[in-house]
C-alpha cells in the first residue's frame, strides 16, 4: 500500500479540522445547520492568520515546506496533541528525492536481547517499527498465546491483534488496543511514508480487517510510548498490566516493550504465573548468547 506523504496532509488536516467545533475553537455559535462537520476551511484559516487561499492550498497539499510559525498557528487552531503536532510537522515537508529503498534491519545487539532477561519476571519483547516481533523473553511470547504457532516472519502485534482470533479473547479491552496499534502505525507512515515494511502491513490489514480499514480512515496519530493493558489470560486469568515503550538506539524505530504490575498485587501474582505456563513455548525468538 502505497502511503503519500503529500495527500496525507490533506486527509490529516481534514479530519482533525472536522473534529473541531466553532465553539471548541472559541467562534461565536451559529444558528442553523452547517454543510460542514466541524470548522470551515476560511475559519480555519481566519483563527490561524493566514489566507484563505493560503490554507486551500495547504490542504490539498500544493503549499510546500509551509513555516513553522504557520504550522504552529494551525496546530494551535486544530487543538492537536503533541504527537498530532508532530505528525503534522512530518508530513508537510515538500517531498525530497526518494532514498533507495533498503529492507529494515531485523537485527538486535546482544546487549538488547540481555535486556530481556535483565526485565525478567516483567514480560519484555523487542518491536520493529511495524510491529513485527523481533525477539521475547519466555514471559512475552507467553503473553500473546497463539502467536507462537505462526512463523517467525509473521510475528507482528499488529496483525495479532486483528487477525488472530485469540486477540479479542485476550484484550479486555481491544476497541482501545485497537485504537492505539491504527495510530502507532498513522504516526510511523507520516514518519516513513516510502517503509515498505508500515506501507505492507498497513495494506494487509486493510484487506483482511474491516475494523482496521474504518480505524485507518479516522487518522488518528499516536505514538505508543506507555498504556495499559486488560488481559483474560487463558493460563494465568485475569490481570491488568501497564507497558513502557522504550526506544533502541541506532535502529530503525525499534522499540523494547515491558510490562508490569505493582509488586504483591493480583495482577503481578497473575503476571508471574506466566513464567510457569506452557514451558515448552520459546518459538524460536532469539535470546542472548
Amino acid at each position: 500500500m502505497n502511503i503519500d506523504r503529500t495527500a496525507g496532509l490533506g486527509e490529516f488536516l481534514r479530519t482533525r479540522r472536522a473534529g473541531v467545533t466553532p465553539e471548541d475553537a472559541g467562534l461565536p455559535a451559529t444558528t442553523g445547520r452547517r454543510r460542514t462537520a466541524g470548522l470551515r476551511r476560511e475559519e480555519v484559516a481566519l483563527l490561524a492568520g493566514v489566507s484563505i487561499e493560503y490554507y486551500r492550498r495547504l490542504e490539498q497539499g500544493k503549499q510546500h515546506r509551509p513555516g513553522p510559525a504557520v504550522l504552529e498557528a494551525v496546530a494551535r487552531v486544530l487543538r492537536l496533541d503533541e504527537d498530532e503536532r508532530r505528525h503534522l510537522f512530518e508530513l508537510a515537508q515538500a517531498p525530497d528525492a526518494p532514498a533507495p529503498a533498503r529492507a529494515p534491519s531485523r537485527a538486535l545487539r546482544p546487549d538488547v536481547l540481555r535486556m530481556l532477561d535483565i526485565v525478567d519476571p516483567c514480560p519484555a519483547y523487542v518491536l520493529s517499527r511495524s510491529n513485527d516481533l523481533l525477539a521475547a523473553n519466555p514471559r512475552g511470547l507467553r503473553l500473546l498465546p497463539g502467536i507462537e504457532e505462526w512463523p517467525e516472519q509473521r510475528r507482528n502485534t499488529a496483525r495479532y491483534t486483528f487477525l488472530h482470533p485469540a486477540a479479542r479473547r485476550l484484550y479486555g479491552n481491544w476497541e482501545e488496543v485497537a485504537a492505539a496499534t491504527v495510530a502507532h502505525l498513522r504516526a510511523a507512515a507520516g514518519r516513513r511514508p516510502d517503509a515498505t515494511d508500515v506501507t505492507g502491513i498497513v495494506g494487509e490489514l486493510v484487506v483482511k480487517s474491516e475494523e482496521f480499514a474504518t480505524l485507518w480512515q479516522r487518522y488518528e496519530v499516536r505514538s505508543r510510548t506507555n498504556g495499559r493493558k486488560c488481559f483474560a489470560h487463558p493460563s494465568t486469568g485475569t490481570m491488568t498490566l501497564t507497558y513502557e515503550a522504550y526506544e533502541v538506539a541506532r535502529t530503525d524505530g525499534h522499540r523494547l516493550i515491558v510490562y508490569q504490575a505493582e509488586p504483591g498485587s493480583p495482577d503481578h501474582d497473575a503476571m508471574v504465573l506466566l513464567g510457569m505456563a506452557d514451558p515448552a513455548v520459546t518459538g524460536g525468538i532469539p535470546r542472548p548468547a
